[in-house]
């Protein structure tokens, strides 16, 4: 079997380790990198802590308006499909690489696997939601994390080629943290002590591109009292700058870390503080509480355990849950069992196992 991987932004990388791991023990995988994240703090350093193949073509497309952006990809991906001739095509969540990559696979009648298929907020103002929604309809394979995911395709018709698998993301979670408390030395080099500081993150367009509501969500870290470290995504700090915004003394801003630091510091922080789908998972898989920025998620099953709670950009809501929210009730296994990279490579190769975990 050969599988044409494509890849394109942060998250992508941490998901695709362990499937390209098992994958290339039996099969062939032609990886194709879009660049949609492209310097090495959001690229090249996760391929190397992660052990990723290097990218078999770079297409380094780089930033830029969704259309343009998108519309380069395809014609990249067609081009390397046409070339390669692949049996599968792979794509992972929902980013403009994974909705470019579809969309090649769909035109070029390739059959298309999704991993993370079935996630929905229904907040079509996300482009995420509209790239997630567009990669399920035109896939083959849907590769669910969850029941949920399966409840949502269902209300949508789609019910062929729908597998369970567990989320891949903690596959990567529970290989690499061990060796991330280890070896990183981030929180002596920061000067940070384990449950001292509360870890925020931001970097979704709606709400860091526009400078009033990234305020708010830097006036609601800093009432909060609380220490924080603000890893600052570059197009956060450029919103930043270009309005010549300031965080308040409590907020600490440094550069994106790596994947293992970012591990180190999920799992030593007292809450966590963020607008990504990737870091609402790695919160519930380390314990932590999360206080998501957004007014809607995805990932809704952590809302309902009760370690998840939404506060949009309201600066009082964010800094009355930073002070407060302490979930100490149980946590489910929401997210399977660390095999989900297994489950995943085979249903690509079609074997009839069964591969649901939750069964």
């Amino acid at each position: 079997m050969k599988v044409l991987t494509v890849l394109g932004a942060r998250p992508q990388f941490i998901k695709a380790a362990p499937v390209s791991r098992v994958l290339r023990q039996a099969h062939e995988e032609f990886l194709v990198h879009t660049g949609q994240h492209y310097d090495d703090a959001m690229s090249d350093l996760f391929f190397r802590q992660l052990a990723i193949p290097r990218p078999d073509v770079n297409l380094g497309i780089g930033s830029g308006g969704h259309g343009a952006q998108t519309g380069a990809m395809l014609a990249g991906i067609e081009a390397i499909a046409l070339e390669q001739k692949p049996d599968r095509l792979l794509v992972y969540g929902d980013t403009n690489s994974t909705l470019a990559g579809a969309l090649a696979g769909a035109k070029l009648h390739i059959p298309i696997a999704h991993v993370e298929a079935g996630l929905r907020s229904y907040d079509r103002r996300m482009p995420e939601e509209i790239n997630r929604v567009v990669a399920d309809h035109l896939s083959d394979l849907l590769l669910c994390p969850t029941e949920t995911g399966v409840a949502n395709l269902a209300r949508e018709g789609i019910t062929e080629g729908v597998k369970v698998v567990g989320d891949v993301m903690l596959d990567a979670f529970r290989d690499n943290l061990d060796r991330a408390r280890s070896t990183c030395t981030v929180l002596a080099d920061l000067g940070l002590q384990r449950n001292e500081y509360q870890l925020l993150t931001a970097h979704r367009a709606e709400n860091v591109d526009e400078p009033e509501v990234l305020a708010r969500i830097l006036r609601g870290a800093g009432d909060s009292g609380r220490m924080v470290l603000f890893p600052t995504h570059p197009r956060t700090r450029k919103t930043m700058h270009d309005a010549g915004l300031q965080a308040a003394p409590n907020v600490r801003l440094i550069e994106p870390v790596g994947y293992l630091e970012m591990l180190v510091l999920e799992d030593g922080a007292e809450a966590i503080v963020t607008d990504s789908g990737g870091v609402q998972k790695e919160a519930y898989f380390a314990g932590r509480p999360c206080i998501t920025l957004r007014e809607r998620t995805e990932w809704t099953e952590t809302v309902e355990a009760g370690w998840n709670v939404l506060v949009g950009t309201d600066p009082e809501a964010i800094a009355h849950a930073m002070r407060i929210f302490r979930p100490h009730g149980p946590r489910p296994d929401l997210f399977g069992d660390a095999h989900a990279a297994s489950r995943i490579v085979d249903c690509l190769a079609g074997n009839n196992m069964s591969t649901d975990w939750t069964r």
